[in-house]
């Protein structure tokens, strides 16, 4: 356990961000050892010891997947996170490491574009996907029999929020685990596993590295036969992070709760500004007082986010918003340091408008990103 862990004075979310995961201070050391690049280490005799082969573990890895874990379940000693490849690669472990063919799972019909095909997958091995929308706690109507409940809260990229804590105990009951996509709140937006779930899964591209350089999943989680399943389905698949990228985005987490502060208090003011707008409508931002999804999600997160979604009348509207720009680039992803944006039907997996925009607020001057997004309103103006 490292030394962050074991000092409970560290109690604030910016101590916990610089202080994850580091080693114990060892003289004349790094206090953040640099990344180790090792496919096979020195193993004599029998087998011993927590590493053999870098497809298993790797000593860059663990320090990140306890800084994780102090993020995601502070103070929790049964607490284990497995990082991956990529978001999708820690999404997969979990469904397909968890269910058999006859089991039931239950997935949001509004979540990340790439549910469906990973849901479809699931059918071809004999597994029953429902599917109910994040907003109004639907999934409950539908978890009779579930195996498997998955939870994407808020949604990406519509922004609906469902009461955590009541689907898990609801799930619970019904013997079914649950996990929830926690990649849009970081851990410290909300903490799944203090709501009930059994599973965190994240995609550290986003906000949690921040800085659009990094692809990189997780897996926290408490049940250690269930952990011990997502860990034989990493190694069975190979789905593993790079030692390079599990270094950045580690050194990266010193930074989170600087970034989400700024952010979540710019995407605050975008979104006011946005309000004030005639031609935009669907405006979403959970962190707003009259968001459909406020109510909720001030009861389960400290923070709401960097994402804001809107509709401009048409697509060519939209396409002369994002145009026009200058301080946010027309990009897929969020969470990061440079604001970004996009119209999501694009990609054609959304259910969502033509002029649809999903902005993902960086960290630029407050004044200037706002100032920049109404005047790119106002020059895309028909």
């Amino acid at each position: 356990m490292s030394d962050a862990t074991k000092d409970e004075g560290r109690t604030g979310d910016g101590t916990r961000a610089v202080r994850a995961g580091l080693p114990e201070p060892a003289k004349n050391e790094p206090t953040l050892p640099g990344p180790v690049f090792a496919a096979h280490f020195h193993l004599p005799g029998e087998v011993s010891g927590p590493y053999a082969y870098g497809r298993d573990d790797n000593p860059t890895w663990t320090l990140l997947e306890r800084a994780v874990s102090e993020l995601e379940a502070p103070g929790r000693e049964d607490a284990e996170t497995l990082v991956f490849a990529s978001g999708m690669a820690a999404i997969s472990a979990v469904l397909f490491s968890q269910l058999r063919a006859g089991d039931v799972v239950v997935l949001p019909s509004d979540g990340y574009q790439v549910l469906p095909l990973v849901g479809a997958q699931l059918e071809a091995y004999g597994i029953e996907v429902r599917t109910a929308p994040t907003g109004g706690d639907a999934q409950l109507e539908v978890l009779d029999g579930a195996r498997l409940l998955w939870i994407e809260s808020p949604s990406n990229p519509g922004l609906d929020v469902c009461d955590i804590r009541r689907l898990a105990e609801a799930a619970h009951a019904r013997g079914a685990l649950v996990a929830v996509d926690n990649t849009l709140a970081t851990p410290l937006g909300q903490r799944p596993l203090e709501l009930g779930a059994d599973f965190s899964v994240a995609s550290g591209t986003k906000q949690l590295t921040g800085h659009g350089d990094v692809l990189l999943g997780y897996v926290t989680g408490h049940n250690a036969e269930a952990m011990a399943a997502v860990r034989r389905w990493r190694k069975i698949v190979g789905a593993i992070s790079g030692p390079m990228e599990a270094w950045l985005a580690h050194r990266s987490i010193a930074t989170l709760q600087l970034r989400v502060d700024r952010q979540n208090a710019t995407a605050l003011a975008v979104a006011e500004a946005l309000r004030q707008r005639p031609e935009v409508s669907g405006l979403r931002y959970p962190g707003l007082p009259d968001d459909p999804s406020h109510k909720i999600a001030a009861q389960q997160m400290r923070r709401y986010g960097s994402v804001v979604s809107f509709t401009l009348p048409t697509r060519t509207r939209a396409e002369r918003f994002l145009a026009a720009l200058r301080l946010v680039e027309d990009a897929t992803s969020f969470g990061g340091v440079r604001s970004t944006a996009e119209r999501r039907r694009r990609w054609g997996g959304d259910a969502v408008p033509e002029g649809f925009i999903r902005m993902s607020v960086g960290a630029e001057d407050p004044e200037d990103l706002v100032a920049d997004v109404l005047r790119a309103l106002d020059e895309s103006a028909e």
